[in-house]
């Protein structure tokens, strides 16, 4: 049986109907029609499924969507929204600058990791403006790449950095 729920997603509250104990991910690929967030490995183990609960990285496919009907999230498609709103800015830009470090760096191939990757670094450089090396490969361990992408990855966060570090002056 659906239950009337309201989430936030992305600045906007949505209503949804769905059992209280539906996925996440469920609700946002199905009734909202987002693309970021993925079906990878249904077991919170790839990574490819993150969303932000109030800057916190969580994984949608194991994550109820009546868990997160006081949360603000964030998917990647808000990324450039949350951005702006982190930095002051009166209007988003068009990429998040991970999301224009991840193209410059040609990180992304088959794209099934981008999404969490992505996720999960927006919430590193939130946390930590500049990460050592060291620092990143913790906080993304946990996300699988199936390209082995992972030096690019690297590059792009760091590049992210750098970019907004530069931004900020």
């Amino acid at each position: 049986m659906a239950d009337e729920l309201k989430i936030k997603v992305n600045g906007r509250t949505w209503p949804v109907e769905a059992s209280a104990d539906t996925p996440l991910l469920y609700v946002l690929a199905n009734e909202l029609e987002l693309k970021g967030p993925r079906f990878g490995c249904g077991l919170a183990q790839c990574g490819s499924c993150s969303v932000l609960a109030d800057g916190v990285e969580i994984r949608s496919c194991v994550t109820p969507v009546a868990a997160v009907a006081d949360k603000a999230l964030t998917t990647l498609e808000g990324l450039p929204a949350l951005y702006a709103q982190q930095k002051g800015l009166a209007q988003a830009p068009a990429l998040h600058p991970l999301q224009q470090a991840f193209i410059d760096e040609q990180a992304p191939q088959c794209g099934y990791c981008y999404n969490g990757m992505l996720i999960k670094s927006a919430e590193l450089l939130a946390q930590n403006p500049r990460p050592t090396e060291a620092q990143i490969r913790t906080h993304m361990n946990g996300h699988l790449c199936r390209c082995g992408t992972y030096p690019r990855v690297m590059k792009a966060i760091k590049l992210a950095a750098s970019k907004m570090a530069e931004a900020t002056r």
